[in-house]
């Protein structure tokens, strides 16, 4: 029984007191907002209010941007558009790439000839400065022999002591700098492509496998690179000049492993 009393009168109590006892509250507040009828204040509900609140609104702000894009672009005339993109691609550099693709000039294949005064040849270069000269094991050696304008062609011979060598003949039409004939000694970068030479007599169609020369796109093929017998044979040949530009004779003896080659060669112009 004194529990219920106290009970009862503690409601009794409660009842009675407003929400303007509390400081800091008005009383139109308490009147309009009893205690018993306070808002559910679950986190949980109110967070996904939020978020689905947000939800709501995202689309039509994207719509909206996307509408304003297009409006800007359609606004641009469409000549001023053509006319930014000619700036941005200016015509020096088409021109340039063309030329760069430009096709090089047609070469004439050359003369070519063999003899059998491999002796008179050899002797007759002994006497003569650079006239025998050692190609090494796995080397190539290229003669630079630059166009000239009081000549129309360009002529070689060449023979061997005891075995083959490979012979080539390229044009590169890079404009001339110098007149002087210059030789340049190269190694072979394809060891694993080199095979032990086969003495004797070869055919023609033996052709060099180490050899990549068209390394630059100024460099034109007057005879590729194949092994000749010139132990057994001299070896000439000519080539009218196709233009301003260097010659490029190679002895390519990257293809033996274990021998050196005594070549002896000479190339000289004719009108």
């Amino acid at each position: 029984m004194e529990t219920l009393d106290t009970t009862s009168a503690l409601q009794s109590r409660l009842s009675s007191l407003s929400v303007s006892s509390f400081p800091g509250i008005t009383s139109n507040q308490g009147e309009d907002r009893p205690i018993e009828s306070l808002q559910n204040t679950d986190l949980s509900q109110s967070s996904g209010n939020s978020v689905s609140d947000s939800n709501m609104d995202g689309p039509s702000d994207a719509t909206d941007s996307k509408d304003s894009i297009d409006s800007s672009h359609e606004s641009i005339p469409a000549e001023q558009l053509e006319g930014e993109a000619e700036e941005s691609c200016p015509s020096g550099t088409s021109e340039l790439s063309s030329e760069l693709k430009a096709p090089l000039p047609t070469l004439d294949p050359a003369a070519t000839w063999t003899s059998v005064t491999i002796k008179e040849l050899k002797a007759t270069l002994r006497t003569e400065k650079d006239g025998v000269v050692t190609v090494y094991r796995g080397d190539i050696m290229t003669v630079h022999v630059p166009t000239v304008p009081e000549s129309k062609r360009v002529c070689w011979e060449f023979a061997t002591d005891g075995y083959d060598i490979g012979f080539g003949v390229y044009f590169d039409f890079t404009p001339v700098t110098t007149r002087n004939i210059t030789v340049h000694i190269s190694e072979s970068s394809d060891d694993e492509d080199e095979e032990e030479e086969v003495e004797g007599p070869v055919s023609s169609g033996d052709v060099e496998k180490g050899s990549k020369i068209l390394n630059s796109s100024n460099l034109g093929e007057i005879l590729p690179v194949y092994r000749q017998d010139s132990h057994l044979l001299v070896h000439g040949g000519s080539h009218e000049f196709p233009g301003e530009g260097t010659y490029q004779l190679k002895f390519d003896n990257s293809y033996s492993l274990w021998r050196n080659k005594t070549l002896y060669y000479r190339v000289y112009y004719s009108a």
